[in-house]
């Protein structure tokens, strides 16, 4: 599959310049294991609860914090590793760190979610976090059949 760029009689409608790619989003300046990253989150939702499914590969489930505070869901990660290498015969020392952060935010309608209950797990590199449904009142008091004896 082709990229599909602008151009006119096969000149680009915009010249690029060096400076254009090199300061662009796009040139890695700074290593990845130094930026703040975001997650792709996918939201299902079925009669009984929603449910967000969080690509975050490389945690634990302890490097997780969900909390649910004045109806918003908040879902943040962290993890931060250091490697460190020595070699006296050579006289080197390495130490490298890495971190990687994210946290993204859902506003949830509390009169109609069960914050409560709301439930989470951590497997394959997926954090999955059931959020159910609260239920309606009407659906509670549903009309009872009297048998005549």
């Amino acid at each position: 599959m082709r990229t599909l760029v602008k151009a006119q009689c096969g000149v680009p409608a915009k010249p690029r310049f060096f400076f254009d790619d090199f300061f662009s989003r796009d040139f890695d300046l700074f290593p990845s294991n130094f930026v703040k990253t975001s997650v792709a989150v996918n939201v299902k939702e079925d009669d009984k609860q929603f449910t967000l499914e969080v690509a975050a590969p490389g945690f634990k489930k302890e490097d997780f914090s969900i909390e649910v505070n004045d109806g918003v869901l908040s879902i943040a990660g962290e993890v931060k590793s250091e490697k460190s290498e020595e070699n006296e015969k050579e006289k080197f020392t390495r130490k490298e760190f890495s971190s990687a952060s994210f946290k993204r935010s859902f506003t949830v309608d509390e009169e109609s979610v069960d914050a409560e209950n709301i439930a989470a797990k951590y497997e394959n590199g997926i954090l999955t976090i059931d959020i159910p449904k609260k239920v309606k009142i009407e659906e509670e008091k549903k009309a009872k059949t009297i048998t005549v004896a």
